[in-house]
């Protein structure tokens, strides 16, 4: 009944169900291909790769928050995959799989979706280059036929085992992966319409099978081929020191997985003009990720690559994504046993191409070229995700995104100086001391915040050159006070006020006075110190100030403050006087 209430599935007609079908197809075409080839570099068998792309495929279309998100496993989540096989096993990759969707639900159910969105670009990049570099290089054994190769965790591992198994090459092998290069190439740009990953893997496969049987490793010579029977049914066996020790892995998992697939239903979007519900995206990840490995399948997210496929193939609703799904699991039932005979070396070059068009190498040299702290954060998690691990990669990239940010922030703290404009000419002119000393107004901007506290408080200290009576501080441009700016503050008037001198705050916004009020320093400020207005904090100073103890006024035996009461500059001219920076 839900899924009748969805407004994705809502109005469809006949021939929008018909568009889907040939989209779901189509999208079939690409997803069988990449579904084995991505459990194969991830460690496990290509069935449970296939099995993914079915559930994952199926679910996230029925209960994910975008209209043309396509699901299964992808490029990004190989080496992170692979770690957890070699270190844990697969039993233990389905638990974690499990957990990772338990978590992907719970994220969407508290609303986590729009907060995944401002993890900074330069990581993203950073960690998805570096992901595209290991199954890059994890794809060359293949391409080469190398003899005897383990599979390692580590990146140099992986080039050093490489290096040293060069003599064992396989000449057929190469001649099979070049021949598939030649076809990613060729196909697209003369027959656009044909589906080019298909044929890269069949054409390949029947020209080894038919002229070299038995030269080259194939998927049944590697794994003794394809179950043609479904996948049964099988609950995880979850103890305490299980969750333990694969909490990390699956949170990892779990992040990925919602970024990945939060980003793709954005690029929908951008093709679309549509727009995704990025918590109940992650609910129809997370459910996806609980119910695949139940049928061992491993972890899935959205793939941006079909999604487009999806897209430009005519897709109208989710129901292309269902398609997809009962096609690719028509093609397992029916095909399984054929898929033996692909040879390993033609399924290389078709994750060498993913991992190009995953690098994002454009985007990766233009931040490059910026020569900013977003630069240190890209190469960061770059090297980082390349010769450590994922997990590493994006906690320091994001905890050296958050330092970056906290610099910028304190550097857009400012403290200006009011000097009413017609008493600046007259002490340029006259070498007069025009400006009151009993009087100090500041102007401060940007958020108060602990990034830029200790900032703000030192440029008001040092700003000061004499002992005014009066401080005061308008607030207007100061959109937002932390803990620590509050403290901060505090401390400023705490000090102020033991010369003697009072503080008058004014012009501050509504989040900004709760703040204060909050934090008790309203009470210890006194209510009638401040003020909506900055002339009127002015004018109250005016009564405040004893002329009789001033070096300019009391001079002259004046009754009150000559300069500002002759002038009226400060008090007229407040807000539209020119400011001297002090930094």
């Amino acid at each position: 009944m839900k899924l009748l209430k969805d407004n994705r599935f809502r109005g469809l007609t006949a021939n929008d169900v018909k568009q889907d079908l040939m989209a779901g197809i189509t999208v079939g075409i690409v997803a069988i291909p990449l579904g084995m080839a991505f459990a194969i570099a991830s460690g496990v068998k290509p069935e449970y790769g296939l099995y993914t792309t079915v559930i994952a495929g199926i679910l996230v279309a029925l209960f994910g928050g975008s209209r043309y998100q396509i699901a299964g496993p992808t490029g990004a989540f190989i080496p992170i995959l692979l770690a957890i096989v070699l270190e844990f096993g697969y039993e233990d990759l389905l638990i974690a799989g499990f957990m990772a969707g338990i978590m992907l639900m719970l994220m969407g159910f508290f609303k986590f979706g729009n907060l995944i969105k401002f993890i900074p670009r330069s990581v993203t990049i950073g960690f998805t280059a570096g992901i595209a570099v290991i199954i890059f290089a994890g794809q060359i054994e293949n391409f080469l036929g190398l003899e005897g190769m383990e599979k390692k965790e580590y990146f140099h591992e992986t080039m050093i085992q490489i290096f040293e198994r060069l003599p064992t090459l396989n000449l057929y092998s190469i001649l099979v992966a070049v021949l598939g290069v030649l076809i990613l190439i060729l196909v697209p740009r003369y027959f656009p319409r044909v589906p080019v990953l298909l044929v890269a893997l069949i054409i390949p496969a029947c020209i080894a099978y038919i002229f070299f049987p038995g030269k080259v490793e194939t998927i049944g010579s590697a794994f003794g081929g394809i179950s043609q029977s479904l996948p049964t049914l099988q609950f995880p066996e979850l103890t305490w020191d299980k969750i333990v020790t694969l909490l990390q892995p699956a949170f990892v998992i779990a992040m990925l997985g919602g970024i990945e697939s939060l980003l793709s239903a954005v690029v929908a979007d951008g093709m679309t003009g549509k727009r995704h519900n990025s918590n109940r995206e992650l609910i129809g990840q997370g459910l996806a990720n609980v119910v695949t490995p139940l049928f061992g399948g491993i972890p899935a997210t959205g793939a941006i690559a079909r999604t487009a496929t999806n897209i430009k193939s005519g897709a109208v609703s989710p129901l292309s994504g269902v398609f997809q799904g009962i096609f690719v699991l028509v093609t397992i039932l029916a095909l399984a046993p054929f898929a033996s005979h692909i040879p390993l070396a033609s399924m290389a070059p078709i994750l060498m191409r993913v991992a190009i068009n995953m690098s994002e190498h454009k985007s990766f040299a233009h931040i490059v070229k910026l020569r900013t702290s977003d630069s240190l954060v890209l190469a960061v998690t770059f090297l980082l995700t390349v010769f450590v691990n994922l997990t590493v990669a994006v906690q320091f990239g994001l905890l050296l995104a958050m330092f970056s940010f906290v610099k910028r922030m304190s550097e857009v703290v400012g403290v200006e100086k009011v000097i009413p404009t017609r008493l600046k000419e007259e002490e340029n002119s006259k070498g007069l001391q025009s400006i009151c000393p009993k009087i100090a107004f500041f102007t401060i901007e940007g958020p108060l915040f602990f990034g830029a506290a200790d900032k703000f408080e030192s440029m008001i200290t040092r700003s000061i050159n004499k002992k005014p009576s009066v401080l005061i501080l308008k607030m207007k441009h100061v959109s937002y006070i932390d803990a620590t700016g509050g403290n901060n503050l505090a401390s400023l008037i705490r000090d102020f006020k033991k010369t003697g001198g009072t503080t008058l705050l004014a012009e501050m916004n509504d989040d900004v006075l709760n703040t204060i009020k909050n934090s008790g320093l309203y009470e210890e400020i006194g209510e009638k110190n401040i003020f909506s207005d900055a002339s009127k904090a002015v004018d109250y100073s005016l009564n405040l100030i004893n002329v009789n103890k001033c070096s300019r006024c009391g001079k002259k035996g004046a009754t009150t403050c000559q300069v500002y009461l002759e002038s009226q500059q400060l008090r007229s001219q407040a807000d539209r006087a020119e400011h001297g920076v002090v930094n």
